[in-house]
């Protein structure tokens, strides 16, 4: 059945860029207007991010979500059989960020939340950034996927761990000396009693504490990665040290000052956010929560 699927999903990606976006084009006008996938979701979102914006605004930045996002979708296709020389026209970064605290010995923690395309963006970050990349990933109920997957995201050396076995599984890599470990900060916690509470977009919101807690026990520098298109089919990612002196930061601190710069970077570049994602699906109480909230 792998090979089945591959073979298929690899004809596919020998399609010109041209086609291939004709076809997210026509998948980006179904998912909205004939199944309607996560729309009320999507316009949730938007409504509590933006409420200063008119509906038409709102709409407007939902159709072009829309659109970045089946083009991910495609585009993740497309990488199969990119060729390495395509691939370094189509992504640029500030990757000297990385590389003067790869000098200092320093292992460091890219955080970034659910931007487009994560796909080109680890590749990037495996291909460019000095350390040996290493990214967590939730395993697909599908094999062949799975497998294609894996296979795709590992091609420039990123050293992938599975969400079920991270625990077990990091701490050898901490022993081998300095390493990058992205981190899609942004995820909903599974316990919104076990997690920071911090505004984001005005409205109290659980943050997994994490990333917080794995920087100070490691004394890893912080490191923001913003990524986003420059036009259809490239994309950029912009490191931004956050900071080399994590254990100097008060508990939520490191957590509250990800999220005021997440909530920027999605203003500047409203589409590009992965609003699909039920980022407030947790209701603040403050005679639960009150001791959570990070000011």
């Amino acid at each position: 059945m792998y090979i089945i699927i591959y073979s298929f999903l690899y004809l596919i990606s020998l399609l010109p860029w041209r086609v291939l976006y004709l076809i997210s084009d026509g998948l980006a006008f179904l998912l909205r207007h004939v199944f309607k996938y996560r729309l009320d979701v999507v316009h949730h979102n938007l409504a509590i991010a933006f409420p200063n914006k008119s509906e038409k605004e709102r709409d407007t930045i939902a159709k072009a979500f829309y659109q970045q996002f089946t083009d991910s979708f495609i585009e993740t296709i497309k990488l199969l059989s990119v060729s390495d020389k395509t691939f370094a026209k189509r992504f640029t970064s500030n990757a000297d960020v990385l590389q003067d605290l790869f000098k200092t010995g320093q292992s460091v923690q890219l955080m970034a939340g659910h931007f487009f395309n994560w796909e080109f963006a680890n590749w990037g970050a495996a291909k460019y950034g000095h350390y040996p990349f290493i990214a967590v990933y939730m395993p697909l109920s599908n094999k062949s996927f799975n497998k294609i997957i894996f296979d795709l995201r590992a091609r420039y050396g990123t050293i992938l761990i599975s969400a079920t076995n991270f625990k077990s599984a990091f701490p050898k890599y901490i022993a081998q000396g300095p390493y990058s470990l992205a981190l899609a900060a942004d995820q909903n916690p599974g316990n919104p009693l076990q997690a920071y509470w911090v505004n984001f977009f005005g409205r109290p919101t659980p943050f997994v504490k994490g990333p917080e807690k794995g920087a100070k026990i490691n004394n890893t520098a912080q490191v923001f990665a913003n990524f986003y298109r420059t036009k259809r089919g490239y994309y950029h990612t912009q490191y931004e040290l956050m900071t080399t002196s994590p254990n100097y930061f008060k508990d939520g601190q490191l957590t509250a000052q990800f999220v005021k710069i997440l909530e920027e970077k999605i203003k500047a570049n409203p589409a590009n956010y992965l609003w699909s994602h039920r980022r407030w699906r947790y209701e603040y109480d403050a005679n639960i929560h009150e001791k959570l909230f990070i000011k």
